[in-house]
């Protein structure tokens, strides 16, 4: 399985190293985590400078998309390229998340219409604006579809979408490894609290 998380110029650290250091708890041989981005290196808003692991090409065919955010999202909504190329993302057949602005991006591409999200409190004015609910919470999903807001929220974002591929063992595993010492049963209960409404209902048993 391959879980990209787009990655713009200006990007924010925390939204897009965070989740992908909780994916990347996972080790089996059939997961990769990918840093997808729109040219050969990206630079964060504190000058941070990564290399690209995938191309949004490639992360468009990925089974989980997180987009990530940072200070020139909404560049990133107004450039047609990287637009056109988003717009063959489809929640019928993966999964699609948003950190902060990336809501943004996902307006952008319709993805949004009658469905809220959640994202930072700079970002929430042009979320509104784009014609999105904002909702006062950290995550929401609805089928293949997820955001979240503020930074620190990136872990539900990874956590989903283990959860939703390797299922809640795998996820918890991964929310237990990052969780702080001393308070890694809280840490974790607190993360199921947001993200377990929004998971599937499991299949009954069979008789």
């Amino acid at each position: 399985m391959h879980i990209a998380i787009l990655t713009f110029e200006g990007y924010n650290e925390l939204d897009s190293l965070i989740a992908l250091g909780v994916l990347n708890r996972v080790r089996t041989d059939d997961w990769r985590v990918t840093i997808a981005t729109p040219g050969p290196r990206v630079t964060s808003m504190n000058g941070v400078v990564i290399e690209r692991m995938s191309t949004l090409e490639e992360a468009c065919a990925a089974d989980a998309v997180i987009v990530g955010s940072g200070i020139a999202t909404r560049e990133v909504v107004e450039d047609p390229a990287i637009m056109n190329i988003l717009g063959s993302l489809d929640p019928s057949r993966q999964l699609i998340a948003a950190q902060c602005s990336g809501a943004l991006v996902l307006a952008g591409l319709g993805l949004l219409n009658g469905i809220p999200a959640c994202t930072d409190l700079i970002t929430k004015p042009w979320v509104v604006a784009a014609g999105v609910e904002v909702l006062n919470q950290p995550f929401y999903a609805r089928g293949g579809i997820a955001t979240a807001g503020g930074c620190l929220a990136s872990h539900y974002l990874a956590a989903w979408i283990i959860a939703r591929l390797k299922g809640h063992d795998a996820a918890e595993g991964a929310l237990h490894y990052v969780a702080p010492v001393g308070e890694k049963e809280e840490y974790v209960k607190r993360a199921w609290r947001n993200i377990t409404p929004y998971l599937p209902a499991p299949a009954p048993a069979l008789r």
